[in-house]
């Protein structure tokens, strides 16, 4: 296996690099779109993140990577071997990072029933397709935008269900598809419609970096990689060790994470006064915020990571008319999260309101 330039080594980018980690930390956040020019860095940065992440544990034999610790995900076949042995072994396996071709079909990404075989036998075979392959690791789609619509669609069903199920002929089979979604792609060549942009959960535009002390950095870094890998990736093996430190115990916290009734407040009154459509937006800056809060090891969520978390939510989803703003800085942000906390804190005629009536009152001098 060739070495992979390593993640703590990537130079700037600092918002991309934040994106994929909270992805890391929380698969069922939905994923990331990163959108640049060509050489930015897109494509290193995920195969060095899925090299970072730390093992994880398989059923023995499963074709699927199912998780031993959690039943309620196991593929059709571990259910069924469960039933029989009473207990399955594990294993402990590398994170897989699967490259998805613009080429491929439906049958390619789901997986196939053997009809003959089960017509003829009466017995089910399934052909594993790229999601059971992707199930548990990462799954990188380079030019997401030249991919056909149908099969994008199919993806993003799948990250955010967690499982892929194949029907045919009233033949089914089910398994989990739980992955790292990471897509790329580069404006220039057409964009994606705004219907299957919104599904991608966060999205990241990434420039070349304009100072010259950093971009002597990158070609620095990149000849010495060149010169020597394994000499290279030797040498920052203890920062990449202590971030995959960092995310497995993330991972292992995040569903401890709490948040408050003003927490979520912030959060919708954030996402109406940028008048964000549906509520997609609002699921996925508390997921992210609680990630974020994971990573920095703290057992709840702030206004800062809030936030951070909208920074990347909402690029996708704001109106890009004549007279709508088409991106918000981090800064724009926290003044908005102040300014509502002050809404909600201050009142109209001081008198006990219920958070409905607070909420509604804050959006509503947000939209004036």
């Amino acid at each position: 296996m060739p070495a992979i330039f390593p993640f703590t080594a990537i130079v700037g980018q600092e918002r991309m690099k934040r994106a994929l980690l909270l992805n890391a930390v929380n698969p069922r956040i939905g994923g990331v779109l990163i959108r640049g020019e060509r050489g930015t860095a897109k494509s290193t940065a995920a195969r060095a993140l899925a090299a970072l992440l730390p093992e994880v544990k398989i059923v023995e034999d499963c074709r699927f990577g199912c998780d031993p610790d959690r039943p309620t995900t196991w593929c059709t076949e571990c259910r069924e071997r469960n039933g029989e042995n009473g207990s399955l072994p594990f294993v402990m396996r590398r994170t897989s990072f699967v490259n998805l071709p613009v080429s491929a079909t439906e049958d390619r990404v789901v997986g196939t029933l053997d009809m003959e075989r089960a017509i003829q036998k009466g017995e089910r075979y399934f052909e594993p397709g790229v999601l059971a392959a992707a199930n548990r690791g990462l799954l990188y789609i380079d030019e997401v935008n030249l991919l056909d619509d149908h099969v994008v669609d199919i993806l993003l069903d799948s990250a955010a269900m967690g499982m892929n199920i194949v029907e045919r002929e009233g033949i089914s089979f089910a398994h989990p598809a739980r992955f790292i979604l990471v897509g790329t792609m580069n404006p220039e060549e057409g964009d994606l419609r705004p219907q299957l942009l919104d599904r991608f959960a966060l999205c990241v535009d990434v420039h070349g970096i304009t100072e010259a002390p950093d971009r002597v950095s990158i070609m620095e870094r990149n000849l010495s990689f060149e010169d020597d890998p394994e000499g290279f990736r030797a040498k920052w093996m203890p920062r990449e060790h202590e971030l995959s430190q960092e995310i497995e115990r993330a991972r292992e916290v995040v569903e401890s994470v709490s948040y408050s009734s003003r927490d979520l407040l912030s959060i919708a009154g954030l996402t109406s006064s940028l008048q964000v459509d549906g509520h997609r937006a609002d699921l996925v800056i508390l997921k992210a915020a609680r990630a974020q809060a994971a990573l920095e090891d703290r057992l709840a969520i702030n206004d800062h990571d809030i936030a951070l978390a909208a920074e990347l939510a909402l690029p996708h989803r704001l109106r890009r008319g004549p007279f709508q703003q088409a991106e918000v800085s981090l800064y724009n942000l926290e003044e908005r999260i102040e300014q509502i906390h002050a809404d909600l804190q201050n009142g109209e005629e001081g008198e006990p309101r219920t958070p409905e009536q607070e909420l509604a009152s804050a959006v509503k001098k947000k939209m004036n």
